[in-house]
């Protein structure tokens, strides 16, 4: 396999730390000028959810990441839910300079902080977005694994998640995790039984290695109490 999705997952990562660093800021400012006396609830959320966004995505196995983007999909969904109900369909460009918000130190223009409330309340729903779309590709390749021979895919490391169309395996080179060898001659994929010598065989053949033929597919089943996986082939 490549480094397919842990390249996307990296880029998707960046781009909702990015947005959750805005809304952090943003709402920093709103504990600034109104806690603990005007707002308090909303403005306490908004400063909790961005920041357990940015410490909790770490490197970790599918099922541990699983749960928390679930969470975090919610905590997302449910505040940009309350800013939208915080302003309703107020048209922000139609408040006057004249409007003010009472602050804890006086006011500021309600047409500003409409406008603020707005910004959050786009990156809140972008970021439930961005996060609902990884967990349903998360489940899809952790299940695709597991098909694959790699009943134990939602415990090991995530970078050893295929991309769509790959196999599961740490990234390198050569021989993966799984013993599945891309290329193995005339554009067919090999598979090797894992544990197996390769380099076996007189006149240079490897002995191990099951060819798929055309129009069939390659079935591979977990062996018995950790034996050699079962590989058949079957019709596409």
């Amino acid at each position: 396999m490549t480094i397919v999705f842990a390249n996307h997952r990296i880029t998707a990562f960046v781009t909702i730390i990015i947005l959750s660093t805005v809304v952090l800021g943003i709402s920093a400012y709103f504990a600034h000028i109104f806690l603990p006396n005007h707002v308090a609830d909303i403005t306490t959320f908004s400063l909790v959810v961005p920041s357990l966004n940015i410490l909790v995505l770490v490197w970790s196995q599918p099922r541990i990441e699983a749960f928390w983007i679930f969470m975090l999909a919610v905590l997302w969904l449910s505040m940009g839910a309350w800013y939208d109900d915080l302003q309703g369909h107020t048209d922000c460009s139609s408040l006057t300079d004249s409007l003010r918000t009472v602050t804890n130190n006086g006011t500021v223009s309600s047409r500003a902080y409409c406008y603020e409330t707005k910004v959050v309340e786009a990156f809140s729903w972008m970021n439930f977005a961005l996060l609902a779309a990884y967990l349903v590709v998360l489940i899809t390749l952790t299940g695709r694994s597991q098909v694959l021979g790699r009943p134990y895919a939602w415990q090991e490391p995530i970078i050893e998640l295929p991309w769509f169309g790959e196999y599961p395996g740490y990234p390198g080179p050569y021989q993966y995790s799984d013993g599945y060898m891309p290329n193995g001659g005339y554009g067919q994929p090999m598979y090797v039984y894992p544990g197996m010598n390769m380099m076996g065989g007189g006149g240079g053949q490897m002995p191990y290695v099951v060819r798929q033929e055309p129009g069939q597919q390659i079935v591979i089943q977990p062996g018995m109490n950790g034996g050699m996986p079962i590989v058949q082939q079957m019709p596409a």
